[in-house]
């Protein structure tokens, strides 16, 4: 930070706007980052099950957001700046006027309003012809709920669009939108990159009012003269982005055979890069920051939500001491490697990769009065890893190629504990990415790519992202498995699969209880 900058070659400014805040770093060609700043977006909850922002506020903190940061440097480093990137919340969206004004708060992409929606569309079909199963996080089935519950909305809206396009408007002007950022919205035909007239007719929105597509790391235009006078910056260009967990990936340089990225944040997902479209009902597929390829994800919503739920849960309410979380870490670290017997299916807030059954629930097996909370807490950190260790499989199935090294980050790389019990259960290296806000530094990675900071583009005249991201990225340590206790969560992982089968029939019916107790 500060005074690391390279003192030559150019700078960009990265944007990360996600469900809890604003992010804005400003980068350097070695992958320094020299300054940054952030503003929060307040998560409005209408309704059970609904989540929305005000959509002004993508706009509004991504600008103050941009002033703070390069309010750090000086002059002379301003005028260095050649490029701003972006990178979004993925499957969030909102309907605006022409002139950039919202028209409604934008549904989030863990809104779950769309129950009978999903039931109603969704299936194979949609799944292959768009890359996304049918679930909560896809916006098309959101569309669907708006264009039957608030028709008035997309008929009065010039324009439909990402948290992506959106910025990118008020950025350069134009409606303008990266193919890797719409993709997420589940509209795409995905082989062919572009709007599907099937998928826009059922989320009830016309293709004239989708934003125009490019390919990721090109430009979507340049900077509106009145904002860099603002910020006292050149006309940069600004280049086409992707979404949060593809700029992960490339911000960890996860863009080799054999090497992957695995987020441990508040939910937990993995992917790998393809060179080709691949279709599986057990994981989703994206477009990749990489122009022409495609990143194959899993994902498992109870990350370090369900770790931090059952150490708070479970605490002593007379106690305020008793949910200490290096206390309740170290007391998990002396329990043995499968809790005595304790098996945990981290299902609380459903299940995605690989049954994507929005009815399914948590479940505890194996209690005994010798159990205690603190295993209890380490079932359900060995669960997640069974879990990842289960999805990666399918990976490696579809992909041709057992995945060597994993690179990681998010909130969850803090815990000691949890990063080796990880990296024991699924057997592989994990590296530790050292950048902080890895989904902002992979948008700088494209901005750079997109200038062709680090050379001149490929043959085939698309630009070198692998090769902008390998020069950039930064990595901290190295957490080697445990091949001993490999073998043995083995055998306890063997059990753990078990459970969903044999719970899948029990979750429906009492699924069926709870809402009919509920809607009367």
């Amino acid at each position: 930070m500060g005074n690391m900058t390279s003192v030559e070659g150019p700078l960009v400014i990265a944007i990360d706007s996600s469900t809890q805040s604003t992010k804005a770093i400003v980068v350097d060609i070695a992958g320094n980052v020299v300054a940054e700043a952030k503003h929060l977006i307040p998560l409005l909850t209408p309704h059970m099950d609904f989540y929305e922002h005000d959509p002004a506020l993508w706009w509004q903190t991504t600008r103050d957001s941009i002033a703070d940061a390069v309010a750090k440097l000086t002059q002379v480093d301003r005028d260095r700046i050649k490029a701003i990137g972006i990178t979004h919340q993925r499957e969030s969206f909102a309907p605006f006027r022409e002139d950039g004004t919202p028209l409604a708060n934008g549904i989030l992409w863990l809104d779950g309003r769309a129950v009978d929606q999903i039931a109603r569309y969704g299936s194979a079909h949609l799944h292959e012809l768009s890359g996304k199963p049918a679930g909560v996080t896809p916006a098309i089935y959101k569309m669907a709920w708006v264009k039957e519950h608030h028709p008035e909305l997309f008929e009065k809206a010039d324009r439909v669009a990402e948290v992506h396009a959106a910025i990118a408007f008020h950025l350069t002007g134009e409606w303008v939108t990266s193919q890797a950022a719409a993709d997420s919205l589940g509209l795409f035909d995905i082989k062919k990159r572009d709007w599907s007239d099937e998928l826009l007719a059922i989320a009830g929105v016309r293709r004239e009012q989708m934003p125009r597509l490019v390919p990721p790391a090109t430009s979507m235009g340049v900077l509106r003269p009145e904002l860099a006078i603002e910020w006292r910056i050149p006309t940069v260009e600004v280049i086409a982005g992707l979404g949060d967990g593809q700029a992960a990936g490339i911000g960890a340089a996860a863009v080799d055979p054999g090497i992957g990225y695995l987020n441990m944040g508040t939910a937990v997902n993995a992917g790998i890069e393809s060179s080709h479209y691949v279709y599986d009902p057990a994981f989703r597929t994206h477009v990749s920051g990489i122009p022409g390829s495609y990143v194959m994800e899993v994902l498992q919503s109870s990350g370090s939500y369900l770790a931090d739920w059952v150490r708070n849960t479970f605490a002593d309410p007379d106690n305020p001491g008793s949910c200490d979380v290096v206390r309740d870490t170290e007391k998990a670290a002396h329990v043995a490697p499968g809790c005595d017997g304790l098996i945990t299916l981290p299902y609380w807030n459903a299940v995605q990769s690989p049954y994507w059954d929005a009815k399914a629930r948590g479940v505890v097996v194996g209690w005994r009065g010798t159990h205690t909370r603190a295993h209890f807490y380490r079932s359900t950190l060995e669960s997640i890893g069974f879990e990842m260790r289960r999805n990666l499989d399918y990976l490696e199935k579809a992909g041709g190629e057992r995945i060597r090294e994993l690179r990681i980050m998010g909130g969850g790389t803090r815990s000691e504990l949890w990063r080796q019990i990880m990296a024991d259960i699924i057997g592989v290296p994990l590296v530790v990415c050292s950048v902080d806000e890895v989904s902002a530094f992979g948008a700088a990675v494209l901005a750079m790519a997109g200038i062709g900071a680090h050379g001149a583009p490929l043959p085939d005249g698309a630009p070198d992202v692998a090769g902008a991201a390998k020069a950039m990225a930064r990595f901290g340590e190295t957490v080697e498995p445990n091949q001993g206790l490999r073998e043995r969560y083995k055998e306890i992982g063997a059990i753990q699969a078990k459970i969903y089968p044999q719970m899948k029939e029990i979750f429906a019916e009492l699924d069926d209880v709870v809402r009919k107790h509920d809607a009367s």
